[in-house]
């Protein structure tokens, strides 16, 4: 049985979700393609962003890094990596970035530090250009572009470029599909921002595949069920936009529940994506299909404990508030999240500050 429809055990027994179906129509516009991905994370293709999704996949059979190169596995630059993804949790991009750069100049022939450069840089282009305020939408860009695309792009393909030679060389075979499979997991968020649906499904399709044997090798690497989770998720709830790709590119199934439960292991169970696992997960539920806005906020709220100085959390903390009808203390966290977002002299803090005040200003307060 392929892996991505496997229910994730509990006890030696599979855990259940009950379905809910859905009910009634979506209140706001949102992006087919970005509800893709959510993310596979998230399909209209424009032929410069088609060009440039044929560009980000590597010829086949990648060289091996040069002899002499050297090899550092992936865990011994876990710390780098952690301390990298806190930073980035807790609304300090540049400062992430600046973690992921180090990482690239000490060690070049890994793809760690490109892998979550380019997270680092997705993050960018989202907070600086996406709905933020709506915890079920992922709204496409603003701009036809953004100024990071082209950077988020090169870092994408070098992960790729570096990863897949290393495992055509077979060294740290699992983890190299690990690292390869999440960047391609990154391009499809990328091009759901864009809106641009081939290129999406195809990241996503290839993401999906390398996960897959990343886990026959290694059922432990739990960072790798946030993209199986994804995938199996929307392709199983998206039907109509899936029913067509399945027909143009040969998108495999996928599964609802079983996405939940994949999310889940990773939000609670995942090392470096344990974080951006609980915020899909947490839009998950605030979709109108699921309408579990209590569990959505929970998950916010622990992000929030975890990662105090990052407004976001306060902001989408405010927003679920207000969905379930507490206004009161809804308003309260939107002027939080104002206050939070005025002290960050950055160009993401200054979207964050507009967002939150958009926001109160349309709770009425």
């Amino acid at each position: 049985m392929d892996r991505a429809q496997v229910p994730v055990m509990r006890n030696g027994q599979p855990k259940s979700r009950r379905e809910k179906p859905p009910q009634g129509k979506s209140q706001r516009r949102r992006s087919r393609s970005t509800a893709l991905w959510l993310a596979f994370a998230c399909l209209s293709v424009s032929s410069g962003l088609a060009s440039r999704a044929q560009t980000a996949t590597p010829s086949q059979g990648a060289t091996a890094p040069a002899q002499g190169a050297g090899f550092t596995p992936d865990a011994e630059l876990l710390p780098a990596a952690r301390r990298g993804m806190s930073q980035l949790l807790n609304g300090d991009v540049d400062g992430s970035i600046r973690t992921f750069q180090q990482m690239r100049r000490e060690h070049p022939e890994s793809p760690l530090g490109y892998l979550f450069e380019a997270d680092a840089t997705w993050w960018k282009i989202y907070l600086t250009t996406g709905n933020l305020v709506d915890p079920d939408v992922f709204d496409v860009v603003s701009k036809a572009a953004s100024p990071y695309d082209n950077t988020f792009l090169s870092l994408a393909q070098q992960a790729i470029r570096l990863a897949d030679a290393r495992v055509h060389s077979r060294q740290d075979p699992a983890r190299s599909l690990l690292d390869e499979g999440m960047a391609y997991g990154l391009l499809a968020r990328f091009y759901g921002l864009h809106d641009s649906d081939l290129p999406t499904a195809r990241a996503g399709k290839k993401m999906r595949a390398l996960l897959l044997r990343a886990l026959q090798i290694d059922p432990n690497l739990t960072d790798a069920y946030l993209g199986v989770g994804i995938y199996n998720y929307f392709v199983d709830t998206l039907p109509e936009i899936v029913k067509l790709l399945k027909f143009v590119i040969g998108l495999p199934g996928g599964s609802r529940e079983v996405g939940l439960q994949q999310l889940e292991l990773a939000a609670t169970k995942g090392d470096l994506v344990r974080g951006e696992a609980g915020f899909y997960l947490a839009k998950d539920f605030s979709r109108s299909n699921e309408q579990e806005y209590a569990k959505s906020l929970a998950l916010f709220q622990e992000l929030a404990e975890q990662y105090p100085d990052n407004p976001l959390w306060t902001l989408l903390e405010g927003s679920l508030q207000i969905r379930l009808g507490h206004r009161q203390p809804g308003q309260e966290l939107y002027r939080e999240a104002v206050q939070k977002s005025a002290a960050l002299n950055t160009e993401e803090g200054r979207a964050l500050h507009a967002q939150s005040q958009q926001a109160l200003s349309r709770s009425g307060g």
